[in-house]
Formats: structure tokens, sequence, C-alpha cells
């Protein structure tokens, strides 16, 4: 007679952290297709229908992740803004002056420009949110100015940037790399880091204050010629 214990079946269901990390998967996969086809078609032409399709899967299978249309739009943002803090907070915990900080901000800005994620950033219009998530975008975009700002104002300071109007300064550097998310597009001649390496130079070249040559570099004085002797 056998007398072992019968080795347990295994569990249809799966260990909580891989259920969650297959949900979150499955909830980013939603929001990849969800946000790549509002930036093709527009937000309000394009439908969860479509993006349903894309995936695969049915319309109602999406309200297993999301709750409205709106709910897909908004974490799209988020996803665009967390990659954007994620790095202002690592450029800020780095050793540098105003200027070596600043160009770090818009080369890592610049960068997730070119992403769709960043790209949610400034092609969607605020007013197509709830007023309570409007009021947490517009949040964000004043943490990002504020980054931006701070640069800048630590330049001035530490006399690597020249003087100048913190908040013009900041929002001609912003509007500029803002662009970025309209224009480029996948494929193209240059690569996102190809434009954030030009941009952090271009977009503050003319801020840039100019260190003082070196002896080496100076220009020699002329030797001076003595009167011969009579």
């Amino acid at each position: 007679m056998d007398t072992r214990t019968p080795a347990p079946e295994s569990s249809p269901w799966l260990p909580f952290e891989s259920r969650r990390r297959a949900r979150d998967e499955k909830r980013e996969a939603v929001l990849r297709t969800a946000v790549q086809l509002f930036l093709e078609q527009g937000y309000h032409r394009a439908t969860l229908n479509e993006v349903a399709d894309r995936l695969n899967i049915t319309k109602p299978a999406l309200y297993n992740y999301f709750r409205s249309k709106e709910d897909i739009l908004f974490e799209c943002w988020v996803m665009g803004q967390e990659r954007v803090e994620d790095r202002i907070t690592e450029i800020e915990s780095a050793d540098g002056n105003g200027l070596a900080t600043l160009r770090m901000l818009v080369r890592a800005y610049a960068a997730i420009m070119a992403s769709d994620f960043g790209a949610s950033l400034v092609r969607f219009n605020v007013a197509d949110l709830s007023e309570p998530n409007q009021k947490i975008t517009l949040a964000g975009k004043r943490r990002i100015d504020r980054a931006f700002r701070n640069a800048i104002k630590q330049g001035i300071a530490d006399h690597s940037i020249k003087s100048c109007d913190v908040k013009l300064t900041a929002f001609a550097i912003l509007g500029a790399l803002n662009w970025v998310g309209h224009w480029y597009k996948p494929g193209g001649e240059l690569s996102p880091d190809q434009i954030a390496d030009d941009f952090a130079i271009r977009l503050t070249a003319d801020i840039a204050k100019q260190l003082d040559k070196k002896p080496s570099e100076k220009k020699a004085a002329k030797p001076v010629r003595k009167r011969p002797s009579r």
C-alpha cells in the first residue's frame, strides 16, 4: 500500500506578486497603445474600440484597467511626468554649477519629449481632463518650470550663467523644448539623443558666461624693441 502523501495540486492562481506584475504589464500595454493612437489621430477622434482592436481584446476588457477614456489620457500624462521628475531629481542631486545643471535638464527633457509619453505632456489639451486632474497637471508643469528657473538662478549666482531675466529665459528654453514633442518623428535624420545633445548647447549658448582665457591662451605681448645705442 502506498502511504506517501500525494503531492498537492498546483494552484490555478498565480502568486500575488506575479498577478500584480502581469496586471501592471497589461495596464502599461494599454497605455502604450492608447498614447500612440491618441498622437496619431488626436484624442477626440481615437476610440477605445480602436485601442481594444490593436490589443486584440474586447472593449469591456479595457475597463478592467481603466475607468474611462479620460482616465487613460491622464495616465498617459502621468507616465510622461514621472519620467521627467525622475530625471530632475537625479540631476539636482548631482554636483555641478548652474550651467551644467541647466544643460543636463535640457538634454534630459528634450530626449523625453521625443518619446510618446513625453509628447503627451504637450500634445494633449489639459481642458479634456477633469478639474482635479487639471490641477495635478498644472502643478506638474510648475515643478518642471521651477527646476529650470532654479538652475538658471544657480548659474547666475555661481557666475556660470550671465545675468538675465530668469523667468523669461526659462520660458524661452522650455518653449523650444516643448515643440520637440510636436515635430519629432521616429526614424528621422537625428536620434533623440543627438537632438538632446544639440539643444543642450544651442539653447544655452547665449547665456553661458565665457570663462577667462588661460594665460597660455592670451595673445602674447609684443617685445619692446630697444633703441640702438649711438
